[in-house]
């Protein structure tokens, strides 16, 4: 039996951004309901890539080339290209290209919750596509500017691979009873390196920003990591050899900072649930709504809170975070939620 074919396409796929990691976690809920899976990329890892998709690309592809890389999907599932404008002319042909055909636009951001594109349009519609937000909130701003969308939230893997810590600790360069904060992103400014060096100090941490800068805060990130008052590592740190896995890192740590202003989603904070690590967040809104559930997280300012827990932990906070996102964000369950939105687009058959 012939499989349907479905198409990831994206800025860069294959990598650690965030979007990357989601995207991969589509295609196996993707494989696991019978389809054969592409990637399509300006940059990455990918099956096919296309360098006019990339961010910032200064020649678009044209109409015939994306339809060349999307030759034989019967399904699109267009990764927040056609959702922020990091490369408009490529999404005009993307949306374009896919006017009539089934496809899902997954919006891990929209442009007004970023300054610097408040003014841009909302995403391109059509009668066939079907929008996905990784939120409730990125919903209801879908919905007031006449777009319907349904919520697929970003999933986890609820039983995640144990990491070497004394062997990750040991790359470091740290002591055995010494205190690691763990800030998993990258570094630009609504990431808030600041408020993440800020909690290091006051529960007399080293801080560990694992990403890299990005978007031009390098000197910015330079000048503010060359004032703090604790311990520094940066990316891989110790020999330059980088952690063997992300759980080396989660394992490596004693705490984790999110202090976003905002997050499209904020993997960290669950993933440093499912890795059963303590987590301070952010004041972004999306954390709220993902509170809801019943996490049971630190705030970045509760200094006084995540150090006394510290020094004398009560892991029955870590069981019931790591509880709360197997029930209600595994990964497992991802496969599920694909179908069923697929169901209610109408979609019970691939072919045509």
């Amino acid at each position: 039996m012939v499989r349907p074919v479905a198409a990831l396409l994206s800025f860069r796929l294959g990598g650690p951004d965030g979007v990357s990691v989601e995207a991969a976690k589509w295609r196996g809920a993707l494989g696991a309901l019978g389809f054969d899976v592409v990637t399509v990329a300006g940059a990455g890892d990918v099956d096919r890539l296309l360098p006019g998709l990339g961010m910032g690309a200064d020649d678009p592809p044209t109409a015939g080339e994306v339809g060349n890389a999307l030759a034989g999907a019967e399904l699109v599932v267009v990764e927040n290209l056609c959702s922020l404008p990091l490369n408009p002319a490529a999404a005009a042909v993307v949306a374009a290209t896919l006017r009539g055909r089934r496809a899902v636009l997954h919006h891990h951001d929209l442009p007004w919750q970023r300054v610097r594109f408040r003014s841009a349009p909302a995403p391109p519609d059509d009668p066939r596509w079907v929008h996905v937000t990784v939120n409730e909130l990125s919903r209801r701003q879908l919905r007031e500017r006449g777009i319907a969308a349904v919520v697929v939230r970003n999933s986890f893997d609820p039983d995640p691979p144990a990491g070497d810590r004394l062997a990750a600790r040991r790359r470091l360069g740290l002591t055995s009873g010494e205190r690691l904060l763990l800030q998993p992103t990258r570094a630009i400014p609504r990431k808030n390196v600041g408020g993440g060096l800020t909690l290091a100090a006051a529960i007399g941490a080293t801080f560990w920003l694992l990403g890299p800068a990005e978007d031009g805060y390098g000197p910015e990130l330079d000048a503010l990591l060359a004032r703090a008052e604790v311990p520094v590592v940066r990316g891989a740190g110790g020999d330059g050899g980088a952690p063997s896995s992300v759980a080396d890192a989660y394992a490596a740590c004693d705490a984790v900072v999110l202090p976003s202003t905002w997050e499209g989603f904020g993997n960290p904070s669950v993933e440093a649930s499912v890795f059963e690590r303590p987590v301070a967040v952010g004041p972004y809104p999306v954390a709220d709504e993902l509170r809801r559930f019943g996490f049971r997280w630190f705030a970045h300012c509760d200094a006084a809170g995540l150090r006394a827990w510290l020094d004398d932990p009560d892991e029955r906070l870590l069981a019931h975070n790591h509880d709360v996102a197997r029930r209600h964000l595994s990964l497992h369950d991802l496969p599920g939620r694909l179908a069923r939105v697929f169901g209610d687009a109408g979609w019970t058959s691939w072919s045509g």
